[in-house]
């Protein structure tokens, strides 16, 4: 495992972050515990709780419970319920100091060193719960404060300079916009945590060759021209060559590629089995084939262009 700095107190992040939901601990609390230990076996140190249930928490702190406190970074979703009763979202003071509250008792972590903001509505984070959060701060049950999503309103919160993190989705074909909101967050030294690294639209390999063509039109008409399937160079300027790499899976080629940007703090990953746990932590120590990188830009290009 590979780490990059984290924050302002010399705290170093593993390159690789391991978010946590309910189907983490739906076999159990030893089951979830299990998965955690084998993510701190192969150098994991930092965890999401996608949502603030409390039973969750109280399985990370457990798994956690004989390691140095100060050498984890765990951060807890707020906005997206408690994740047991489908309870609504709540980005209220009291909602989200009560959800802290709850998952710090049942958890015995002491503190959250990230709480992060589940893409709340422009019309759903009033002053007062800002407020809150710097309270929350003050009292250092929360370190660090994030934001989280992919919707234009993220634009503007990155704008406001009142959050220290931003969590987007980002992988090899992401659009202009996500690119450009990462800059901006670079720009005000955000630390930046991505997820969503291998898109549904590139998980097979027809997928990934088809993901630039035009749809097509009234009989037949509006698609773009295309190779047979077996023209030599069918695929050329396309995704596929990701399922088409010795030694590599496409999922394996994605993952590798996030992690070449060195803004990039950290990549969230999610991996309730531990065969799937253990593959994916093993990508940070691997460096992605020579050409790998250009074959990528020149499909990316490629797509911008057909768009």
């Amino acid at each position: 495992m590979r780490y990059r700095p984290f924050g302002n107190g010399g705290q170093a992040v593993s390159a690789l972050t391991m978010s946590l939901g309910a189907r983490d601990i739906a076999g159990g609390p030893e089951a979830g515990r299990e998965l955690i230990y084998s993510a701190l076996e192969a150098g994991i140190n930092c965890y999401r709780l996608q949502s603030a249930d409390p039973v969750l928490a109280e399985v990370l702190g457990e798994a956690l419970r004989h390691v140095d406190r100060k050498l984890i970074q765990v951060a807890l979703t707020l906005g997206a319920g408690d994740g047991r009763r489908g309870s609504d979202r709540d980005f209220s003071a009291d909602g989200m100091t009560s959800a802290i509250d709850r998952c710090l008792q049942a958890s015995g972590l002491g503190w959250f060193d990230l709480a992060i903001l589940d893409e709340p509505l422009d019309h759903e984070l009033p002053q007062s719960s800002l407020n809150a959060l710097k309270a929350l701060r003050a009292t250092q049950r929360i370190r660090l404060l994030g934001i989280s999503g992919d919707g234009e309103v993220m634009d503007t919160y990155v704008s406001t300079g009142a959050f220290d993190v931003l969590l987007t989705p980002y992988h090899v074909n992401s659009q202009w916009q996500i690119r450009s909101r990462l800059r901006d967050a670079r720009e005000r030294d955000m630390a930046i945590f991505v997820y969503g690294y291998f898109p549904e639209s590139l998980d097979t390999v027809k997928k990934a060759t088809t993901v630039h063509e035009e749809k097509k039109g009234f009989f037949g008409f509006g698609k773009t021209g295309g190779r047979s399937r077996n023209d030599p160079l069918a695929g050329a300027g396309t995704f596929a060559f990701l399922h088409q790499t010795n030694a590599w899976t496409a999922e394996a080629i994605c993952l590798a590629y996030a992690l070449t940007d060195p803004a990039i703090t950290s990549v969230l990953i999610d991996a309730p089995e531990l065969e799937r746990l253990n593959t994916l932590a093993q990508v940070p120590d691997r460096d992605m084939p020579p050409g790998l990188a250009a074959q990528i830009e020149m499909a990316r290009v490629a797509g911008a262009k057909a768009a």
